[in-house]
């Protein structure tokens, strides 16, 4: 099936315009209303007292070009349909409606149908008395011998800089004398692990393999030159600089981190560390990205764009503009850090004796690892089939540092922010999260002043707060809060009694408000008694009969 958003086929491009001109941040963007076959995007706010600059070509290359509409860039651009360069009458209309006595500039990318298509209406528009001009973007240096390089993505850097000058209101000769330098002076070459996915398109055959790479692959999904057999993101950049950086020579350089459309946030991220660690570290002056700022709809690939640098380049390069697609150059300098040192949140204790509450530990983390088994069996039923071990791991670790004599037994806050401690470090999980939430909070409200079972209610309070479970979502605290409200308002005995009607009740209970059971059918639930409340009913009982 197709994997590609759109409600006709044939209307695809007409459709993404007016999504294009209705978000365009700056409101400066009109679509020209000549006829439906023609899609020209234009400046609102020209007047045809300056050169003006003109490009365009297939879509599916978003932004480009539409998206480099604006003040200090291109003035219109002209769409053609998906991978398909626009006609002569849509480019010789562009001309006609945004040029004025000063003259147009033409940016084409080097391909037979855009060269043909916009030299025609170049010459077709000089019988109407215009003064046109054009330069070819030939950018790609994946085929070295290819006497007819395409243009790629160092084709928005060309805008950027005939945009410029045209907006200080350079001559039609100025500013086609400096794109032309732009052009001759960017080189581009790209990557992609997959090609990308044509709308309406039923072909899910992949011609890359997986774990490689094609080297060179074309913006319109053509073969690459060559085939790379790593995704290993050090060594692509590494396979990348090395004939880049053969074409620029020495010198400073503007580096343009361009997204094909398909690559993550995350993975041109780390493209880019990769290539600020690169051979080429110490000639990078700019980044430009990484963005996606000519694509190939969703091919997930990326390319590098490098423009040997010039003053008069450096200067068109950071000047602002309006425009929705273009991204601002960040002065390349090394990664910043600021020293900090490390915070060791770990509870200071004096280990002490206390047979009572010894004798409670004891039996608590005995029961929990005899239950292991059955909990795990309850868990299999309603969720991962893992709370036993769970819970039976943590009290392995805290029956450890009890037998070692290593917990402070006598000083209740200290006894409960320590256990807090070791369950997040053993349990893992969301359960060994939250019981260590349970205890850590508990013990600071002892030390606050609190009573123990006041404390331990505030601790289950902290619990229902960052886990987002409550009473009658069918986990542990339906059995643990009236157990705790028992012991507050009654006695241990009742607490025990409670914790086992809590934990019956959720046998009861056809679905999970919360935890790993939520994503369970009612079917799977219903007269299985949630495992997490067993635990906690069965560690009542074990308390009070030792």
């Amino acid at each position: 099936m197709s994997r590609f958003f759109f409600n006709d086929r044939k209307q695809l491009v007409n459709d993404a315009i007016e999504g294009i001109v209705l978000s365009a941040p700056h409101g400066n963007l009109v679509r020209l209303d000549i006829d439906p076959a023609i899609r020209v995007i234009a400046r609102g706010d020209w007047d045809k007292s300056r050169v003006a600059v003109i490009s365009g070509g297939g879509s599916g290359h978003e932004p480009a070009h539409a998206g480099f509409v604006g003040k200090g860039m291109l003035t219109a651009a002209v769409c053609g349909d998906l991978f398909a360069s626009p006609s002569v009458d849509a480019v010789l209309n562009a001309i006609v409606a945004v040029t004025g006595d000063r003259g147009c500039l033409l940016i084409v990318k080097n391909y037979t149908g855009d060269r043909l298509n916009f030299g025609l209406a170049a010459e077709k528009a000089k019988r109407h008395g215009l003064k046109v001009d054009m330069v070819i973007v030939a950018d790609d240096i994946a085929l070295p011998d290819n006497k007819q390089p395409r243009g790629i993505a160092g084709t928005a850097l060309v805008h950027k800089i005939a945009g410029y000058a045209a907006g200080q209101g350079k001559t039609l000769s100025e500013v086609r004398h400096i794109a032309q330098q732009a052009c001759d002076n960017v080189f581009s070459l790209g990557v992609a692990m997959e090609s990308c996915n044509l709308p309406g398109s039923d072909d899910e055959e992949g011609r890359i393999k997986p774990g490689h790479v094609e080297l060179g692959l074309g913006i319109h999904g053509e073969p690459g030159a060559s085939v790379v057999d790593s995704h290993n993101s050090k060594k692509l950049i590494d396979t990348l600089v090395k004939p880049l950086q053969a074409k620029v020579g020495d010198g400073n350089v503007a580096v343009l981190i361009n997204n094909l459309g398909g690559v993550s946030a995350l993975e041109m991220a780390l493209l880019t560390k990769e290539l600020a660690h690169s051979a080429l570290k110490n000639q990078i002056s700019w980044l430009i990205g990484p963005a996606t700022l000519v694509s190939s709809l969703d091919m997930k690939g990326f390319s590098l764009s490098l423009l040997k640098l010039t003053p008069e380049f450096e200067q068109a390069l950071q000047a602002d503009v309006e425009t929705l697609g273009w991204q601002k150059p960040v002065a390349f300098a090394p990664l910043k850090t600021i020293a900090h040192d490390k915070i060791h949140d770990s509870v200071e204790a004096t280990p002490s004796d206390n047979p009572q509450v010894k004798a409670i530990l004891l039996a608590a983390t005995q029961r929990l690892i005899d239950l292991e088994s059955r909990l795990n069996a309850l868990d299999a039923k309603v969720g991962d089939g893992d709370t036993g071990s769970t819970f039976a791991e943590g009290a392995r670790d805290i029956a450890g540092q009890l037998n070692a004599g290593k917990l402070p037994l006598n000083d209740s806050a200290q006894l409960l922010q320590v256990i807090g401690e070791r369950l997040a470090t053993v349990m893992g999980g969301s359960s060994g999260v939250l019981m260590s939430i349970f205890f850590t909070a508990a013990g600071q409200a002892v030390h606050d002043g609190k009573k123990l079972p006041d404390a331990l209610l505030t601790g289950l309070q902290q619990m229902k707060q960052y886990g987002g479970a409550d009473l009658g979502d069918r986990t542990l605290i339906d059995a643990l809060q009236p157990a705790l409200e028992s012991l507050r308002d009654q006695n241990l005995q009742a607490a025990v009694s409670a914790a086992k009607t809590g934990a019956e009740s959720t046998a009861r209970m056809q679905k999970a408000g919360a935890g790993r059971s939520s994503y369970v059918n009612k079917e799977n639930l219903e007269g299985v008694t949630d495992p997490g409340a067993v635990a906690i009913e069965e560690v009542f009982a074990a308390v009070v009969t030792g």
